[in-house]
């Protein structure tokens, strides 16, 4: 890339923690559990005064990162950094990509990265980012709890705007089409199902179960699988029982090409939180070229990482609901204006005066 322009250049990395309690707890997997969202405010600190920031959202059970080893990477790639133009993005690419794993904490510091860059600009992430589709559909993800506590959940999202819910299942196979049941049963087709399975299932049962979901009216299901079993998640594609959902599989883009070339899927699933722009647009082409289908993921995002994926859904080629509405399970949030959905949608660009309370980060800060 040829840089033109005055240079401004990256002064400090900043990563400050923060802790906001859920409304309830989500629990998905075989054994997975989150009651609050302990969160890194990642920072890139320009000369000109300029500031970008993005959330990483450490989620050890998935991608081995807590808080502590965000703050610790950051640290680790602060010298990398210092004193690079913010223009010049591959320099800054090749610094980011000089480490390897360390998932969210790279994908949010791609963002800030993005975010630094238009603000020494003149401009905001809105102004290079809001793709053609300016509302997007939304969807939740409900974690995994007793029918009764599901079923009122539910109720609490659908009455605030939201209109497809994403059920964790995996632990209990009647009693995961029980809780499928009694919301089919609630709301009928005013409300899209989709199953995610993160994994929990066998080849032996795999079939059976797809089958059964489909019969309940689900619309897909993500990961149901071990990621490690290739060869038995393409020929279960391959059977059609129920369109697959791409998710731990695809991590990042060079899992995605492996994925591509055994044809394990149908819909990708994008997580800016680990992605970032630079690596989640990339990821979008790629699938919208080999003609699959795509939505945005949220890893149980806050306000701002929840702008940031909304961004990103926008673009062409996202054709599925994203998951944008995690903000409804936050108790609180560090933005200065709250996230609304209306009758399924969300209006993305009208979250262009959406930033990050300077008080409410102070009262949330760990």
């Amino acid at each position: 890339m040829v840089v033109t322009g005055k240079a401004v250049t990256i002064v400090r990395l900043e990563g400050i923690p923060y802790r906001l309690p859920l409304h309830g707890s989500l629990a998905w997997g075989a054994h997975s559990r989150l009651s609050a969202a302990e969160h890194v405010l990642v920072r890139v600190h320009l000369e000109d005064g300029s500031v970008g920031e993005a959330e990483a959202p450490p989620r050890p059970t998935i991608y081995g990162e807590t808080v502590a080893s965000v703050l610790g990477i950051l640290k680790h790639l602060e010298p990398a950094f210092v004193g690079l133009d913010i223009h010049d993005e591959a320099a800054l690419n090749a610094a980011r990509n000089s480490v390897a794993q360390n998932l969210t904490a790279r994908g949010a510091l791609d963002m800030a990265l993005w975010d630094a860059r238009q603000k020494a600009s003149g401009q905001s992430l809105f102004d290079v980012l809001l793709g053609p589709q300016h509302s997007v559909r939304v969807s939740y993800i409900l974690g995994i709890s007793t029918p009764a506590e599901m079923l009122e959940e539910a109720r609490r999202v659908v009455g605030q705007g939201v209109r497809v819910l994403k059920v964790k299942v995996g632990r209990d196979h009647a009693r995961d089409l029980t809780v499928i049941g009694v919301l089919r049963s609630e709301f009928g087709d005013a409300v899209q199902l989709y199953a995610d399975s993160n994994e929990t299932l066998t080849p032996e049962l795999a079939p059976a179960a797809l089958e059964a979901m489909r019969e309940a009216g689900l619309t897909y299901v993500e990961e149901p699988l071990p990621v490690r079993l290739l060869h038995e998640r393409r020929a279960l594609r391959a059977s059609g029982k129920l369109p697959i959902v791409a998710d731990d599989s695809c991590f990042t883009p060079a899992d995605l090409e492996r994925e591509l070339a055994f044809d394990t899927f149908d819909i990708l699933n994008i997580k800016t939180a680990r992605n970032g722009f630079t690596d989640g647009l990339a990821m979008l082409a790629r699938a919208r070229q080999a003609g699959k289908g795509v939505m945005i993921g949220s890893q149980a995002s806050s306000g701002l990482g929840t702008l940031h994926a909304a961004l990103l859904s926008t673009q062409g080629g996202v054709t599925e609901p994203c998951e944008l509405s995690f903000v409804l399970k936050v108790q609180g949030d560090l933005l200065n204006l709250p996230i609304e959905f209306r009758d399924g949608w969300l209006d993305v660009a009208a979250l262009r005066n959406h930033k990050v309370d300077e008080e409410k980060l102070r009262a949330a800060r760990i």
